[in-house]
Order: structure tokens, then sequence, then C-alpha cells
């Protein structure tokens, strides 16, 4: 009888070999360490399971073995597995030796893995510790991924997504913990999910984050689109990505791409995307600062996409202003954004990274905090250039508290090419949430609400309202939602007459015991 597995447990034992770190690390920093090692846990048992089904079909003729291993979707170096460095979990140089494995699996992999894990130590004096409590810590931390229960074999898992969602429990946990830093690698699930409907990626498409974190808001867009029938998957159940030329673009499969500043978390989101079976490159992914190095290129220009989306950081200073006016790409011809706030910078980038052809359909979707719908100055005149040049096509105002690191409430900015007329909806979700202690939370039926109400573009009252460029001019091309959509509740009347006799009531009543005080005083001989 197969083992069932049982989700929750695998994410408690995951998360109990944090025990080895907490209290001595940052949160932001020793995640590094236990997504690696369950990343080298998952890639050990997969290889482990291929090399013993081709020991048997093979008769131990280790030559064959290995030939046909080589077209394995990773290479795993001989040696450079987790079984093997568990093995020596008792030797004096165990954070080199783990170094070295990774080096291997890196080196195995180059179009896949390269530089993935250069920005961690296990060998670190500065974040582990002294040799001695180094050792101490690295072999608890292997012991920990060594439970029985944590077999990730594919004939243990199935079809199931365990390794995907034990990754994202983490990664979500490590958010918790991480307070503002976690904003630099976290989108909640539910925005990303939120964000992967609205903009609605088909088959065929290419979508791009250009502020790709841990790779969240890519892995909502294509489940969505594996979730579609008639998608297209091979026989291993994972999603082939396909190459940057739209001529490789088959009509069932999509391409993923996206940029990351940060080397630590760009290396987090190309082993998320692995997880979850999204069969990216290095060339998909790029360690590189979108707004001042972008090099996701097609020749000398920018590449462009169907879908772009992005929960960017809130207005980032020092982006690049300087050299924006000289862009060699022109993506801030509308006007460049101040030097202490990216908001616009993101937004300029990601809608000139969209097709300009009518039949490519292209799209933006944005997470931005509030001061980007009306602040002035050279972001109000990039705000009217998008508005009057019909980009714009709905604004979504989010509940307050729903992402680590800042308790300001959100919104999202919906842009498309070719719209089919020059309205703009506001929808204003901002009270429509499940309270948290910590952070609010969108539930499923807030999700459809809102993606329902874009769908409809039609009035709903003190909730959506689609709004013309006109109306919008009037109020100076000003976008905070409460000038469209209007939320105020009317008191109930006061019933004047209804009042006057409820206190004459009360004085009476007050009349009559004071008259009762008086008379107990007068008893006790004190009146």
């Amino acid at each position: 009888m197969p083992v069932t597995i049982n989700q929750d447990e695998i994410n408690s034992i995951v998360w109990k070999a944090c025990d080895t770190f907490r209290g001595t690390i940052d949160p932001s920093e020793y995640k590094n360490y236990i997504l690696v090692m369950l990343f080298l846990k998952y890639i050990s048992d997969v290889w482990q399971e291929h090399y013993d089904d081709l020991r048997a079909r093979y008769a131990d003729d280790e030559r064959r073995i290995r030939r046909q291993l080589q077209y394995e979707r990773f290479v795993l170096p001989e040696g450079a597995d987790y079984y093997t460095l568990y093995d020596e979990r008792n030797e004096s140089n165990l954070g080199e030796r783990i170094n070295i494995a990774l080096e291997k699996i890196e080196d195995a992999n180059k179009a896949k893995l390269e530089g993935v894990f250069r920005n961690i130590d296990f060998n670190s004096e500065a974040a582990l510790g002294r040799t001695k409590q180094r050792n101490e810590r690295l072999k608890h931390l292997l012991e920990d991924f060594h439970d029985p229960r944590l077999n990730l074999r594919p004939s243990r898992i199935g079809s199931q997504d365990v390794i995907g969602n034990a990754y994202e429990y983490l990664i979500g946990k490590f958010a918790s913990d991480a307070g503002k830093k976690a904003g630099e690698f976290y989108t909640p699930p539910e925005v990303s999910l939120l964000l992967a409907e609205l903009l609605d990626p088909q088959p065929g498409e290419r979508i791009c984050d250009p502020a790709c974190g841990s790779g969240s808001l890519l892995i909502k867009c294509a489940q969505q689109i594996t979730a579609l029938p008639g998608s297209g998957q091979n026989q291993n159940g994972s999603t082939e990505i396909s190459g940057p030329l739209p001529g490789r673009l088959r009509a069932d499969n999509y391409a993923a791409y996206g940029q990351e500043a940060n080397g630590a978390t760009w290396a987090l989101c190309m082993m998320n995307l692995f997880l979850h079976n999204i069969n990216v490159t290095i060339d998909n992914i790029k360690w590189t600062d979108t707004l001042k190095d972008p090099r996701l290129l097609e020749g000398d220009n920018l590449m462009r996409y169907h879908v772009v989306v992005a929960n960017p950081p809130f207005s980032l200073d020092k982006w690049g202003a300087e050299d924006a006016a000289k862009d060699r790409f022109g993506r801030f011809h509308r006007g460049v954004p101040p030097k202490s706030k990216a908001d616009y910078a993101f937004l300029s980038h990601m809608v000139e990274t969209t097709f300009l052809d009518p039949t490519q359909n292209g799209r933006v979707g944005v997470v931005v905090p509030h001061g980007v719908l009306f602040r002035g100055g050279a972001e109000g005149k990039i705000r009217r250039q998008f508005i009057e040049e019909n980009l714009l096509d709905a604004v979504i105002g989010l509940p307050e508290n729903l992402f680590y690191g800042t308790g300001i409430p959100a919104a999202i900015l919906l842009f498309k090419r070719n719209k089919r007329d020059d309205s703009v909806l506001f929808i204003d979700a901002s009270r429509e949430y499940e309270p948290g202690t910590n952070q609010n939370r969108l539930r499923e039926k807030d999700r459809l609400t809102i993606g329902d109400a874009y769908r409809r573009r039609g009035f709903v009252d003190k909730y959506a309202y689609c709004a013309t460029r006109d109306e919008i001019a009037e109020n100076d091309y000003n976008l905070n939602i409460p000038r469209y959509v209007d939320t105020f509740e009317a008191e109930e009347p006061v019933d004047m007459a209804g009042v006057n006799r409820e206190i004459g009531g009360l004085r009476a009543q007050l009349g009559e015991l004071e008259g009762q005080m008086q008379g107990y005083l007068r008893e006790l001989g004190l009146a």
C-alpha cells in the first residue's frame, strides 16, 4: 500500500530544521541554508530513484547508467549528493565539503544553476561560527533532513507538488520572521494569485517579472496556464519553457522570464522555479538591476512580452535617475521619475516591454503604493501620459497590512495595449479581507469579487466605477480611488423627539433616585 504524503508533516519537518539556526542567525540569512538543503535533498532523492531504475534495467552496467543519466533534467555529479554529505557529517571540514558539492552541481548544470549557490557559504565563520560550532550546526542540519518521512522520491510523492509547496511554505514563514526584509523576496500567495487571475496568461505567451524576488508571481502565472484545458505538459508533469526566440514558442506552451537585483534572492528564485517544475535557465532569469542594467534583450532592443507582472520595492531610492534621460532604450520618454521614488521608473519599464502589435494583447499588472495614484510633479506628468495614451485599464485598491514589511495599503495598476475604449475601472476592495494577528489576508471570495468586477467593468455601489478619460481629466488626472468610488456611509437620521422623551424619562428616574438617596441619608443621620 503506497505511503500517504502529508504536506503539513513535511512542512513541520523542514521548519523544525530551522531550530539549528534560531537565535544565532537572522531569519533573512539562515533561510538560504535551509532552502538550499531542501533543494539538495530533493534532487538527490530524484537522482537516486532514477539511478536505481536504470540499474535494474541495465543489469548494473555502470557505464550505460551514467551515460543515460546525462539526459536527466539535471545532472548530479558523483559524491555531490545529500547522502554522501550525510555520511560525512562528522568530518572536521564539513562546511567546506558542502561548498565543494554545490560547486560541482553548478558546474554540471551551468545553463540552469550556474551562480545559484555562489552567494551562500556553508563554511562561513561570520555566519555559522567557529569550526567546532559550525560543524555541529551543519551536522544537525543534515540529520534533520535525514528524517525518513522526508523521502522525496517521485514514486513516493507522485503528482503532488509537495516540494514546491514546502518551499513556498518556508519562504512564507521566513517572510513572517524577517520583518521589513521580507518585502525583498516575498509576495503573499493570495496577491500573486489575484494578479495571475486578472492578467489571465494564455498558452503560447511570454511572461516577465522584472523584479521577480523568489519567483512567486511567475509561478502563479505558470500555474494559471497549466490549469487551462489542453495546456501542454510533458510526461513527468513539468512544463517545458522554450528559449528566447518567438519561433520556439509552441501554441500549448509559454515562456517565463525575470530579473532580480539581489543575488541571494535571484538564487532563491531559480531554485523555487525548478522545484515547481518550471524549467528556466540563467538566460531566462537574470541577476541584474532592471532599471540600471536591463539584460533581457533581443538584439539591441528590449525583449517584449504578452504579460508583465511585478511587485517591485515601494518608492525605491537611488534607482538611477541621473542616467535615465539618456537611457539607450528610451524607456523614460514620458519623463524621468524623482530620484527618491522609482515607482514610475518600474511602471515605465514594464509598459515599454509589452508587445506593441495589437494581435499580441500586451498587458501589465503591478503592485504600487497609493502615492503613485496622486503624487504630482514628474510623476503626475507621466501618469497623465499613460492615461492620454489610453494604456491604463484599472486601479484596484487593496486592504491594508497585506504585505510583510509595510502596513500601508497598496493598489494594483493594470495596463493594457489596444484597449477597446478609453475607460478606466476603479475598484475599492480595501474593506474585503480576513483580519489576522500580524497580516491581513485576501480570501478566495475577495479575489473572486475583484475578478468579477474587473471582467464586468460596470458600476457596483460603493465598490466599482468605470470612469471615462474626460472624467479623469476633470480630476486633473488624480487616480485617488475615493474620487471615483463613493464609499460614504450616511448616518442613520436622529429622532430628536424620541431623544427628548428619553432624556425626560432619565431625568425623572434621576429625581426618584435622588429622593431615595436623601431618605437613606436621613435614616443614617447624615442629612
